[in-house]
């Protein structure tokens, strides 16, 4: 049953994945404005270097619901001393370069500049002056590229297969399998908060290398398990703002198990180690900035109502991996997943008698035998 339904998860994950369209327009708006950035005569004292972070570079984002763009992060790291230069005014030195090529299209925000494209939202955050540590590491080309993590992935494995000795790979095991005590992870960068007015801490290039890693640990699942639960979370709540994307992946980040061998399988054991262990509200860590709690601005109401959403996601999701036919498992994922989720094909669409038995999961919580407890 596991293996007929990967087919239905992989037509799935295709209806929820960015369109080639939307990739493309993505790409053609942040390579114009990072090439803008650096070759600007009033920012090129100022400008370091630009890259990627995000869902889009984590390869975690989902297709936007209709009517909705689709958006990217730019990081923009500059020469500025944030001893010296306060969060307002660094925002501001940004806002003549937006007027000439954006004008009409860009907004202040708390911690950025948001640019409005007509397909497309950008978001510009400028860090200050980074360390040593950081600036050898700024000028890898893995870090600087513009593929997402996926694509990173296949470019290494197509190099390694042809025995290629391309710096590429040499750049992208530098950053992706960098040494735990590598110096450039102990050095997170920072970002204007005009809001708060002082410049918080933020470790982008940890977040991707991080969810590299537990990727491969989960033999490439991971990054689909997190599309699955934000999709379900947006076909689902789409009123419903918190948690927000960013805190929804780092939480499924924490529960999803690894060695997954299926992305079935880690949608089941997520959503359930959520129920078993996060009865209130946890502290995250941020990766790379422990001292962050990504759960920080998360009240505990907004928390309790996630809860008890997951648990009765986490009972759909049971019995969808568990059925005994493929008919009765996609209506089930149609269930939790909404229609992206395909029905079962004419051939499979018969409730026939199982031959075997279906594949369990260990330390599964809703076995049919356990009663089940959702808050009131």
């Amino acid at each position: 049953m596991a293996q007929k339904m990967m087919t239905y998860f992989n037509d799935f994950l295709k209806n929820i994945r960015l369109t080639e369209n939307q990739v493309s327009e993505l790409k053609a708006a942040h390579t114009t404005l990072r090439r803008r950035l650096e070759a600007d005569e009033d920012l090129k004292d100022i400008v370091e270097t630009t890259f990627l972070q995000g869902s889009y570079r984590r390869a975690t984002a989902v297709r936007p619901r209709q009517g909705k763009r689709s958006d990217v992060d730019i990081i923009v790291v500059t020469k500025l001393d944030k001893e010296t230069v306060t969060p307002e005014e660094a925002l501001d030195i940004f806002e003549p370069f937006l007027k000439k090529y954006y004008d009409g299209k860009y907004r202040k925000q708390g911690r950025s500049w948001g640019i409005e494209m007509t397909h497309v939202d950008l978001d510009v955050v400028p860090t200050s002056a980074p360390s040593l540590a950081e600036q050898g590491l700024l000028e890898n080309m893995a870090v600087l590229s513009d593929d997402d993590l996926e694509e990173m992935n296949e470019k290494a494995e197509s190099l390694e297969k042809s025995f290629s000795s391309d710096l590429w790979n040499f750049a992208f095991a530098e950053f992706m399998k960098a040494d735990e005590n590598a110096d450039w992870k102990k050095e997170p960068l920072y970002i204007p908060d005009r809001e708060a007015e002082f410049w918080d801490k933020t470790h982008p290039l940890e977040q991707i290398r991080w969810t590299q890693e537990k990727n491969a640990k989960c033999n490439k699942h991971y990054v689909n398990v997190v599309k699955c639960i934000k999709w379900w979370r947006k076909e689902k709540y789409p009123d419903v703002k918190h948690p927000k994307s960013y805190p929804l992946e780092h939480f499924i980040g924490d529960c999803c198990p690894d060695s997954i061998e299926s992305v079935a399988e880690g949608v089941v054991l997520t959503l359930e180690k959520i129920v078993s262990d996060y009865p209130t509200k946890p502290i995250l860590e941020d990766r790379g900035v422990p001292e962050h709690d990504v759960f920080g601005r998360l009240s505990d109401e907004d928390y309790e109502a996630f809860y008890d959403d997951v648990c009765e996601a986490a009972i759909i999701a049971r019995s969808a991996y568990g059925a005994e036919t493929v008919a009765e498992s996609a209506s089930l994922w149609r269930e939790l997943f909404g229609n992206k989720f395909p029905e079962a094909k004419a051939k499979e669409a018969v409730f026939t008698k199982r031959e075997s038995a279906s594949t369990n999961l260990t330390g599964g919580r809703f076995e049919k035998s356990k009663p089940i407890f959702i808050r009131s």
